[in-house]
């Protein structure tokens, strides 16, 4: 079985993406939910984050994520702490899931596969990208942020040129879905006829 990697910035489209290849039969692991899971419900994970980051890490409703995205995106070390803790929990998670399916490959979405290092375990990477413009206005609608906290949310990924450099096959998400779902069917073929 493949494994596929699929990224892009943030607002780029990769969860539609996503799910266009879901309706084609093909199983994806959303890394960034899954890891949501895992520090909302391993208490050793917990464990690790709250000693790392103070109990605010965590309130009544469980993981404060506006509260750790505040403290850690204005400190790279920190940040840098925190996946060391979060990623090592995600990736055994996803071997474990990788076992249980029975399909040619599987999808393995993240939004930081490439600076996270998990696209080295990735047979294929499919980049999703979308101009800045459209970024920006999809998060506008999606999330209850302003245009300032997206660019800073933005300017802290990998930059566009930086992540197609690793990118096997790239999905321009700049369209209508139509476009979108016609250049998923290609690269779903595409991938199909790998050895």
């Amino acid at each position: 079985m493949k494994i596929v990697g699929l990224t892009g910035g943030i607002g780029s489209g990769k969860s539609t993406v996503a799910q266009l290849f879901e309706k084609k039969g093909i199983p994806t692991y959303n890394s960034d939910l899954r890891a949501k899971f895992l520090m909302n419900n391993d208490l050793s994970l917990q464990k690790e984050i709250k000693s790392l980051l103070g109990n605010q890490a965590y309130d009544e409703k469980g993981l404060s994520r506006k509260w750790i995205a505040k403290k850690v995106f204005d400190d790279p070390q920190l940040l840098q702490k925190l996946n060391e803790i979060v990623h090592p929990a995600v990736k055994k998670d996803f071997e474990e899931w990788v076992l249980i399916q029975k399909t040619p490959y599987v999808l393995k979405e993240a939004a930081i596969l490439i600076e996270s290092g998990a696209y080295k375990g990735c047979d294929k990477i499919i980049v999703v990208t979308a101009e800045l413009e459209n970024r920006v206005k999809r998060l506008l609608l999606r999330d209850n942020s302003t245009v300032e906290e997206i660019q800073k949310r933005i300017q802290n990924q990998m930059s566009e040129k930086e992540r197609l450099n690793y990118a096997d096959y790239i999905i321009i998400n700049d369209t209508d879905l139509k476009f979108l779902e016609l250049k998923v069917l290609e690269t779903h073929k595409e991938i199909l006829k790998l050895k």
